[in-house]
């Protein structure tokens, strides 16, 4: 019964770091049709900048936090002009081959940024020291105080992003955007400015899972092509598009690898999503909520 208790609290926890990094993945393709397959990099990279900061500058766990999500929001306005910008403002890429141009740069983008960690700090995993220390006692199984934090400031900060979208002027722009990009500029709002707001939000929701994940479990170089994997699992799972959809899927994801990892081993725990992936792809390939 102590192994089903540690089963659902792990579950939950993971669930809410995937649910909040792919809330981020499936904005960002909501409003601009990007697939961002540097995803995992920059959640690395966001974790790794906190481990640094405080392993090797000495700077205090919540200052360190701060600076790796500070990285993390670089990182992905990095992505944006390095390598989604300049293909989408291309005249000499044809509309229907941008897509895949952009697939494309963003993974090598990702695989930039992920050999850049692994020269500098090696591929050895990097842990961050949590914010909070303690353990709880729950039907007899003892957690750490630092996950259940981690499910909170997940929660908190995708409930920060439904009042943003819901009840702002801003948000609601950006909720156009995503359902019709002409009737966003006949309105007089510049897609420009649409675009660097949504990839501030999705800098901001990565980064933040990215550290806490540090926390929660620790990150490597290596993890970048697992995390990438899961949110691409969990969007299209839930439906492109779809932001209830990728919540849903992100703890049919977390728990199914949470259960692998229990039950087989954890070098095996992505397999099980991505053969979910494979089975969606044929049976529902529009996703559980997807609209397109």
């Amino acid at each position: 019964m102590n192994l089903v208790w540690q089963i659902l609290i792990d579950g939950f926890a993971i669930g809410s770091l995937y649910a909040l990094g792919a809330t981020g993945f499936t904005l960002i393709f909501g409003v601009s049709g990007v697939l961002n397959l540097s995803h995992g990099a920059i959640m690395v990279g966001a974790a790794v900048a906190a481990w640094a900061l405080e392993a090797l500058l000495g700077v205090g766990p919540h200052l360190s936090a701060l600076g790796g999500v500070g990285v993390g929001v670089v990182l992905g306005f990095a992505t944006y002009y390095v390598a989604v910008r300049p293909i989408q403002r291309s005249s000499r890429i044809a509309e229907s081959e941008k897509e895949i141009f952009i697939l494309t740069a963003t993974l090598l983008w990702g695989i930039i940024i992920s050999e850049t960690i692994a020269y500098f700090f090696t591929n050895n995993a990097k842990t961050v020291l949590p914010v909070v220390e303690g353990v709880i006692t729950m039907m007899g199984v003892r957690t750490p105080t630092n996950e259940y934090f981690t499910a909170a400031v997940c929660w908190i900060a995708i409930g920060l992003l439904w009042l943003l979208v819901n009840r702002t002027r801003q948000g609601k722009a950006l909720l156009a955007a995503s359902m019709n990009p002409r009737g966003v500029t006949l309105q007089g709002i510049e897609l420009s400015s649409i675009h660097l707001a949504v990839w501030l939000i999705y800098g901001l929701l990565a980064s933040i899972a990215g550290v806490l994940l540090g926390m929660f479990l620790g990150v490597s170089s290596y993890s970048v092509g697992p995390l990438t994997a899961s949110a691409f699992s969990i969007v299209v799972l839930g439906g492109l598009g779809s932001v209830s959809g990728s919540l849903i899927a992100a703890y049919v994801v977390g728990y199914l690898e949470t259960l692998t990892a229990y039950m087989l081993s954890p070098a095996y725990r992505t397999i099980p999503s991505l053969l979910l992936l494979i089975a969606v792809m044929y049976l529902r390939p529009q996703g559980l909520f997807g609209r397109r």
